[in-house]
């Protein structure tokens, strides 16, 4: 299976906020961008792996800015790593300001994506090949976060996890 660059799977969404999508403080509600976020995820890994893919969990999700009704939102999503049958994908969300046209981050969230054939069972997915220095550093960590996950759930022992345990010593 031959791999692929980061590049090619990117999506980009850019959607206004209407008074519809709000809560009573006029802001974009979390759940409204928890969906244009799995929808730009899902997009990705389609565009990655040529399959269908579903989604798995959501990994981290930091609502750091609060996004205004009417606000100008871009949702940036790419696949960070790839495991065997899934794919991580790094979210980023931007708000572009009404005057100067400028973006400034907001949120993130990172999404994982199992590829599956037409009975609905896991299939491998081409490997990644990480390009810029963000790409490189999201690509490491991925591989930190993956080991916490099986720790936590007890399917990995903590003493396995070299990744993880190298954050911790010298």
């Amino acid at each position: 299976m031959q791999a692929k660059f980061p590049s090619e799977s990117v999506t980009t969404l850019t959607d206004l906020v209407l008074p519809g999508e709000t809560n009573p403080l006029n802001n974009l509600f979390g759940g409204e961008l928890l969906a244009r976020m799995d929808r730009a995820a899902s997009i990705t890994a389609r565009r990655h792996s040529r399959r269908i893919c579903v989604t798995a969990s959501v990994n981290h999700v930091a609502f750091n800015r609060a996004i205004p009704l009417g606000s100008v939102v871009t949702v940036e999503s790419k696949v960070s790593r790839t495991f065997n049958t899934s794919m991580e994908i790094f979210i980023d969300v931007w708000i572009e300001d009404r005057e100067s046209g400028i973006k400034n981050k907001a949120n993130e969230a990172i999404y994982t994506f199992v590829a599956v054939d037409e009975t609905g069972r896991p299939i491998p997915v081409p490997p990644i090949i990480p390009e810029t220095d963000l790409e490189k550093q999201r690509y490491d960590a991925a591989l930190r976060r993956k080991q916490l996950s099986l720790v936590l759930a007890g399917k990995m022992k903590p003493n396995e996890a070299t990744e993880l345990k190298a954050l911790f010593t010298e």
